[in-house]
Formats: C-alpha cells, sequence, structure tokens
C-alpha cells in the first residue's frame, strides 16, 4: 500500500487521546507481603484516584482501596511512600484527610470489601515512608505537622498500631526526613536527614541510633554526608550491615558501613535518584551475598547482580531501557520497566530461571510498529565548550510521507524538576506527536539526572541561563543537520520546564511559539509563595533571596514582557500549591495587554499535574490545535 502525501502535522493517527487516558493506568509503589504482590494504580478514569492492587500467588487480582479512598500522601506536596502492608495489614495515607487508615485483610478475604478504619486522629498532620517496628507494635514513619501555621515541622514519628493517638517524636529538629528502616533484628533504626536550603540530591546526612527497650533511640550516630554529598536509599542487609548510596564520587554509587564506610562497585553511572517522591528503590537484598540493582548510564537504565564479597558485577538481560522501583524477596525480583516501544509495566523476574513476566501493563493498548518513532540518543554542543543530552524522536506513520522538500515542524521538551531526566520510555504523549509529522527533541539539559553530580550541578546559580540555552542549542543542532524545519519549532514544558519555556520564548529568538504547563513566571513569587519542600530550592539556583531580588526579577519573564512577542499557550491547575495560578495569570494578562496571541486553560480542582482523563485530554487537544494555527497547517480530521 503506498503511502499517502500530506504535510507535516496533518498526518492522520490511530494515537489518540481518547487511547491515551482510557487505556493508560500510573503504576508504582511495588510492595511484597510474603508471596502477595502489591501496587498503586494512578487511574485517569477516576479522576486521578490512586487504588492499592494486591495480586496472590493464585493470579487472583483485586483492588484494595475501595471507593472513596484514595491512597496518596500530600508530605511533600509531592507525596510518594503512601501506603505499606504487613502480614495481610495494609496501612495507607487517605488523600482528602492525609488520615492514615488500616485495613485487615485475612484468608481468602476480598480487599475491597473490607472497609478501612482511620488509625490517626483527625488534625492538620500528613504521613509517609513508613515501616513496621513488629517488636513495638508500631509504625514508624515521617511525619508533617501543619498544626501550627506557618512552614510545617517534619519529624520521624512512631505510631501505635493498637492505639492510633499514642504518636511518639522519634527524632526531630531537622528541617527534612526520610528513609527510615530498622536492622533486621529491630535493635537500631537508620534515616536520612537534611536542611535547609539544601534539596536532598544537593546534601543530606545519613543516621543510625539503637532503639531502646522501651522504644525511644538511644544516642545518634553520623555515619556520612553532608551539605555536599547526597545520600540515598540506605538499607540493612539481611546479616544487619547498612547499605546506602552516596554521590561521593561525582556519580551515586553503592556503598556500606562496617565501622568504616567502604565503597563497593565504583561505576560511571547512577545509582541514586532525586528524591522528588517518596519510596525510591534502586536496590535490594535476594540474600546477605546479593544485591540485585538498577543504574543508569548515558540515560539508559541496566540491571544487575552484585556480589557483596567479590565486590563483582554482572548484567542480568532485560529489553527495557527504563527500569525503577525495584523490589527483591528471595529470589524474585519487581521492577516496573519500559522502552522505546513498551509502555511501563510490572514485570516480575526469577533469578533461579532468568523467566521475566509482566504482571500488569500500564497500557492494554497494542499499536502497530509503523506508528512509533524510536528515539536516538543525541550528544549535541552547548555553551562554554559543554555538551548536553537529548533523545531525538522523526516523524513516524507508516500511512503518510511528507512532500518533498518539505521538514517537520519541531516541539522541543523540557522535563520539570528541574533536577529530574527524561528517559526513553514509551510515551503515548510524544508518539502522539510524532504520528502526526511532528519531531520531538526531549532535553536532559544541564543539571538534569543522570549523567552524575557535576553535570547536575551545572545549573546551580544558572537556572534560567543552562537549561534554556541547552534546550535552544539542541534545537538548532536539529535545524542545522536538516532534520526539522528552523522556522517552524516550538518548546514545551510543565513546572520548572514551564519555566524553561517562558525563559526561552522571552529571552531567545529561536521558538516560534510555546506551551507552559503550570510554569514559572515570577521567581519572586516561587521564592514567597510555594511550599516547605522547595521553599529554599532557589537558593542554590538562582541565589539567595531578597538578597538576590535583582537577579531574581532579571530571571523572571514577567518582567520582560516586552521581549516576548510569539504565541503561547498556557495550563493550569486551580488548586496547584507548587505553582500557584496566578503565575500563569500574571503572563496572560501582560501578554494580552500587548496584543500577543495567547490562550489559558484552567482546569478546577487539578493540583501540580493533571490527573483527570477529561483535562489531560483537553490539554493534548488545545495544544495541538494551537500549533496547527501558530504553523498554518490542517489537521486530518478523526
Amino acid at each position: 500500500m503506498s503511502k499517502k502525501n500530506a504535510s507535516y502535522g496533518s498526518w492522520k493517527s490511530p494515537i489518540t487521546t481518547d487511547l491515551i487516558v482510557e487505556g493508560t493506568v500510573g503504576l508504582g509503589g511495588l510492595n511484597w507481603d510474603g508471596d502477595d504482590i502489591y501496587w498503586v494504580e494512578g487511574r485517569p478514569s477516576e479522576g486521578g484516584r490512586s487504588v492499592i492492587v494486591r495480586l496472590t500467588p493464585d493470579t487472583q487480582l483485586n483492588d484494595v482501596t475501595p471507593q472513596p479512598f484514595n491512597a496518596r500522601t500530600r508530605v511533600h506536596e509531592y507525596g510518594g511512600g503512601s501506603y505499606l502492608v504487613h502480614q495481610g495489614n495494609i496501612y495507607f495515607s487517605n488523600f482528602v484527610d492525609q488520615r492514615l487508615y488500616q485495613q485487615k485483610i485475612q484468608g481468602k478475604n476480598t480487599p475491597y470489601e473490607i472497609t478501612p478504619e482511620p488509625l490517626t486522629p483527625e488534625g492538620k498532620y500528613r504521613y509517609a515512608d513508613g515501616i513496621i517496628d513488629a517488636q513495638n507494635q508500631r509504625l514508624i514513619c515521617v511525619r508533617e505537622d501543619h498544626t501550627q501555621g506557618g512552614e510545617p515541622v517534619n519529624t520521624i514519628v512512631s505510631i501505635n498500631l493498637n492505639n492510633g493517638e499514642d504518636i511518639r517524636v522519634l527524632t526531630e529538629g531537622n528541617d527534612f526526613y526520610a528513609f527510615p528502616r530498622l536492622s533486621p533484628d529491630g535493635t537500631k533504626l537508620s534515616w536520612i536527614s537534611w536542611n535547609h536550603p539544601n534539596m536532598p540530591w544537593d546534601g543530606t546526612e545519613l543516621w543510625v541510633a539503637d532503639v531502646n527497650s522501651e522504644g525511644s533511640l538511644g544516642d545518634k550516630i553520623l555515619i556520612g554526608g553532608g551539605t555536599e554529598e547526597s545520600i540515598f536509599q540506605p538499607q540493612w542487609s539481611p546479616d544487619g550491615i547498612l547499605y546506602f548510596v552516596s554521590d561521593r564520587s561525582n556519580w551515586w554509587n553503592l556503598y556500606r558501613y562496617t565501622g568504616k564506610v567502604e565503597p563497593l562497585y565504583p561505576i560511571a553511572a547512577e545509582l541514586g535518584l532525586p528524591l522528588w517522591v517518596f519510596g525510591m528503590s534502586t536496590y535490594g537484598f535476594s540474600s546477605a551475598e546479593k544485591i540485585i540493582c538498577t543504574y543508569n548510564k548515558d540515560g539508559n537504565s541496566y540491571l544487575g547482580s552484585l556480589d557483596t564479597k567479590t565486590l563483582k558485577l554482572q548484567e542480568i538481560d532485560t529489553p527495557y531501557t527504563s527500569i525503577d522501583c525495584l523490589k527483591i524477596s528471595r529470589n524474585q525480583v519487581l521492577f516496573i520497566g519500559s522502552s522505546p516501544t513498551q509502555s511501563s509495566a510490572i514485570v516480575q523476574l526469577n533469578l533461579d530461571t532468568g523467566e521475566q513476566q509482566v504482571l500488569r501493563n500500564s497500557s492494554q493498548i497494542v499499536l502497530d510498529q509503523g506508528y512509533l518513532s524510536v528515539p536516538q540518543t543525541i550528544e549535541f554542543p552547548t555553551e562554554n565548550s559543554k555538551t548536553a543530552y537529548g533523545f531525538y524522536y522523526p516523524p513516524q506513520n507508516k500511512d503518510y510521507q511528507a512532500p518533498d522538500g518539505e521538514k517537520p515542524p519541531l516541539i522541543v521538551k523540557s522535563h520539570g524538576g528541574p533536577t529530574a531526566a527524561t528517559s526513553s520510555s514509551l510515551s503515548l504523549k510524544n508518539q502522539y506527536w510524532t504520528s502526526r509529522g511532528f519531531a520531538v527533541l526531549d532535553v536532559n539539559y544541564g543539571g538534569s539526572t543522570g549523567y552524575g553530580r557535576e553535570y547536575r550541578q551545572r545549573l546551580n546559580k544558572n537556572w534560567g541561563i543552562v537549561d534554556v540555552e541547552d534546550c535552544c542549542n539542541g534545537a538548532k543542532y536539529l535545524a542545522e543537520k536538516g532534520l526539522v524545519d528552523g522556522n517552524r519549532m516550538a518548546i514545551t514544558g510543565g513546572s520548572a520546564g514551564g519555566y524553561t519555556t517562558l525563559c526561552a520564548l522571552t529571552f531567545k529568538d529561536i521558538f516560534k511559539a510555546g506551551a507552559s504547563y503550570y510554569g514559572v513566571s515570577d521567581l519572586e513569587a516561587l521564592a514567597t509563595d510555594t511550599h516547605k519542600f522547595e521553599s529554599r530550592y532557589l537558593d542554590r539556583l538562582i541565589g539567595a533571596y531578597p538578597e538576590e531580588k535583582a537577579l531574581y526579577q532579571q530571571r523572571s519573564p514577567i518582567h520582560h514582557v516586552e521581549q516576548l512577542s510569539c504565541p503561547v499557550i498556557f495550563f493550569q491547575g486551580s488548586e496547584d500549591k507548587i505553582v500557584p495560578p496566578n503565575q500563569a495569570e500574571m503572563m496572560v494578562t501582560a501578554l494580552k495587554a500587548k496584543g500577543v496571541t495567547v490562550d489559558y486553560v484552567l482546569f478546577e480542582a487539578e493540583q501540580h499535574g493533571f490527573r483527570k482523563a477529561e483535562n489531560i485530554k483537553r490539554a493534548i487537544e488545545e495544544e495541538f490545535n494551537f500549533y496547527a494555527k501558530v504553523f498554518d497547517f490542517k489537521p486530518a480530521k478523526s
């Protein structure tokens, strides 16, 4: 069958917005409880509700969380670590009231028929990252106290499982805590902490204390870390040795503490992650002698087995280029894996046989490979003789070709964080664009995770500069290679990526249009009107406020609207506490007054990131129609 001749952007595609939202769920929060497997599904079709799911060895799959419960915590606003399970007892944070609830699942009971009962009392408290201390019949977790007004107070607390009102503070005094973890015999507790203005990828401290007979903590011993060393995921081995990940060598690598700190396997790769959410896991123990780990090298994930005695690493072959949420139980490994042609899925790996079984796909959609664009890893030159990285997706649709001589429009994607990273995982949103004739460049600009501490620190004092230059230089690189139309290039991003987008549109003359998803336009407003976790983030990225007020204004697009003259569309959630709606509305008002083409789409009852199916659909469609007008092409009829 011959291909139809049609301009880029006007190709008809089977990858519709209905397909993106209706067949897709978010997957996370993997856990073992004996031979039962649990995870959390984020369901756009249920208003973004987070549901705990259980899979039993006899393949019985059931929802645990009944309507209207929503297993999601708001600690740090980003959440994570919202539930734990122990011997058939499930404890989870309910989104509406942020109380901890308990469900006792026994025998063959169907989980969702068991009504959750509140464990903690009503009040302005939030809980995350919990573990069970069986010896003392209590739950240990991070608590965020919002009762006093002003900045909330974070501590590690214990909660009596028989009387949820008996809550005791185990350690306090630092601004933030994560990873409270008990030794196998229950006699020691480890955790990490950090203080303003650090973020957890800047500098954290690893602490250990004895657990006394009455459950309180003895003297606290500092094992490692500081303001210039990021420690991630402390974890006890089955034989009681404390392991952890540190970036003291520039790379997040594995170490252990045996009275002194020892490196296990130095490698120019990342075994750590930026701790945006609780509950992250990149390694675990199948035995005291064997660690199963995942590491990121050059933008792709790998799975390996590390012998704790010989310190030799053996790679485990998988078809996945992105591996997350690693959890191990004896000879069984769970992880969330994805690749350029396979959407994320929960995978179970048998270490004895090597068998890999998909337990749950995030999408039930089966796509013809002829509509999928496979990303190409690219490196390109940027400012100061540096190199930046990205994934380039060429247009791909087996039914169409463009007229001779025509080059595709380009969408440059700037990820959030900004200390995050993009991967080569199958993204139906990216494929939505490429199957219609767009090229996409997903940029891992300076400041992104996955390329070492030094690369992350390129953004220090340079947010709004390095990220913008890298996005612009990536676009110019593709145009100079003749791969895209240099006169039809757009940039898009959410949150911090929205800030990069607005800066690129304001301070550079590379892009002809842009889409900002809950993006920052006024750095001063962000510094003075955001939540605790990020309230001092800008100290490193920009400078101390208000001491560096002039620099904040210099880098804020809202103060330089006269330099922005290309069309922009803004998307915003009405209940966003991280980047409030006024950030978008100030820009919209100013651009309208100037006569610039601007659209504003406000979604009621959405927070930071859109979770409702109808809103996700509308945002994609509005952005596509916006580009169709700007770049003057006629979209195909559905």
